[in-house]
């Protein structure tokens, strides 16, 4: 199995930032891509970004495009978001996902991933 953990969630002030990480553990795996999503109160889980194991390609919700960044360091089986210029709309639990080799679905969507964490809360207030 793999373990992904999440950390670096916490309160902050609208127009500040925050950098989650999430560590991967566990048996050796292949990732093809690793991403974030969120899910905020009474709402669905939403993407939020993904980087390709190569660290090349990345994808981001549109909508974040500019003030989310998202980053991996593969020596260290670890996952970053850095979250610029936070909106209390950007509240909510951010989940790390992992996607295996050969996984089909979208990288925009949850099919797309096999393995999650369980979450860390961001809270932005106005």
């Amino acid at each position: 199995q793999v373990q992904l953990v999440e950390s670096g969630g916490g309160l902050v002030q609208a127009g500040g930032s925050l950098r989650l990480s999430c560590v991967a553990s566990g048996r050796t795996f292949s990732s093809d891509a690793m991403g974030w999503f969120r899910q905020a109160p009474g709402k669905e889980r939403e993407f939020v970004a993904a980087v390709r194991r190569s660290g090349g390609t990345t994808y981001y919700a549109e909508s974040l495009k500019g003030r989310f960044t998202i980053s991996r360091d593969n020596a260290k089986n670890t996952l970053y978001l850095q979250m610029n210029v936070l909106k209390p709309e950007d509240t909510a639990v951010y989940y790390c996902a992992a996607r295996s080799l050969g996984r089909s679905g979208s990288y925009y969507g949850i099919e797309g991933y096999d393995y999650w964490g369980r979450g860390t809360q961001v809270t932005v207030s106005s």
